[in-house]
């Protein structure tokens, strides 16, 4: 399989707290890829680091073979554009209301007005909420927000996807309808995803592939059926939810 994003090496420390300590860890072309971990762990850190938002003190990541640390401003900035992202609290601007929200990322591009006419609707429709266009964002769920969020990043036709606890805040049914959506973006568009969750709920029903997070180092890689049968101490007692246990701090 197409490596579309490869990590090697990784580490990154804020003051004297070490958060990454040699990350490795690979996205395939077309795959969802869930990386666990306990809240605090680093997961959204290297979702930083995937996007630009950070510097890695060392280590190097490749998006499509290309190096995406280290690389010119030009050459990163043609990389981000691959990625599309759906941020924790999904990010929209309160100041304007949803279809302007879908757009914005098309109009900074250049996109002829009745091309994004036509592409709001079609993302809007996509994750179910066609003719809300005119609502501000005050006037929707936060379950709904997402969803417009989704719509805004996938407007942009990204290769990548990448979710920062996506099920986080909404209910039951609205985070298997965001589940659902990971799945149909996958298998209705390619889009290659990683989503960052400590959901395991969501985690058992999305995932191609499982890595776990533990001490700044990815500890397991597999699939949800070896993640299931793994014996490891502390992945049982993260998997199973359990309180207490070996290696909490």
């Amino acid at each position: 399989m197409k490596e579309k994003i490869k990590i090697e090496d990784l580490r990154k420390s804020f003051a004297r707290k070490t958060v990454l300590a040699g990350v490795d860890l690979s996205v395939y072309e077309g795959e969802v890829l869930c990386v666990i971990g306990r809240s605090g762990s680093g997961k959204s850190v290297i979702l930083k680091h995937l996007i630009g938002l950070l510097e890695p003190d060392s280590g190097s990541i490749h998006i499509d073979d290309a190096e995406f640390t280290g690389a010119s401003e030009s050459d990163r900035h043609a990389q981000r554009a691959k990625i599309g992202v759906l941020f924790q609290g999904g990010a929209l601007f309160d100041s304007l209301n949803i279809y302007d929200n879908v757009a914005f990322g098309l109009r900074r591009r250049g996109v002829a007005e009745e091309e994004v006419a036509h592409t709001v609707v079609e993302m809007l429709s996509l994750v179910g909420l066609r003719g809300i266009d005119e609502r501000m964002p005050s006037e929707i769920s936060g379950g709904m927000q997402k969803r417009v969020a989704l719509a805004r990043a996938v407007a942009l036709k990204p290769a990548i996807m990448l979710y920062d606890e996506p099920t986080t805040g909404v209910d039951p049914i609205t985070a298997g309808a965001v589940d659902r959506l990971i799945l149909k973006m996958r298998d209705t568009l390619g889009v290659t995803s990683a989503v960052v969750t400590h959901d395991m709920k969501s985690a058992w029903r999305i995932a191609d592939r499982v890595a776990m997070l533990l001490d700044g180092r990815i500890v397991f890689t597999g699939t949800v059926d070896e993640l299931r049968a793994a014996e490891d101490p502390f992945i049982r007692q993260f998997i199973e939810g359990r309180a207490n246990g070996p290696r909490v701090a």
